[in-house]
């Protein structure tokens, strides 16, 4: 009995094909969401640094997460 050197790789390779063709929704939402700061955040960027509310690092931390979210919600809900 004879096995070819891609009977073997097939599995694996398949699991590669389909970890890039269904990313999951998680990383969707990250990178969703880090698009979503990115248009938030120089608008915000005075408030955010000034340091009336909250430490700045944590505000803008809290926002990006705020965005990450939202971007959750809104890949579940559409």
């Amino acid at each position: 009995m004879s096995y070819s050197a891609y009977a073997f790789s097939a599995p694996l390779t398949d699991l590669i094909f389909g970890a890039s063709l269904y990313f999951p929704p998680l990383f969707k939402a990250v990178l969703m969401g880090f698009f979503f700061w990115l248009l938030l955040h120089p608008l915000l960027r005075d408030w955010i640094y000034s340091g009336e509310i909250w430490h700045p690092t944590l505000l803008d931390l809290s926002l990006f997460i705020l965005c990450v979210s939202a971007s959750l919600w809104l890949l579940i809900t559409w």
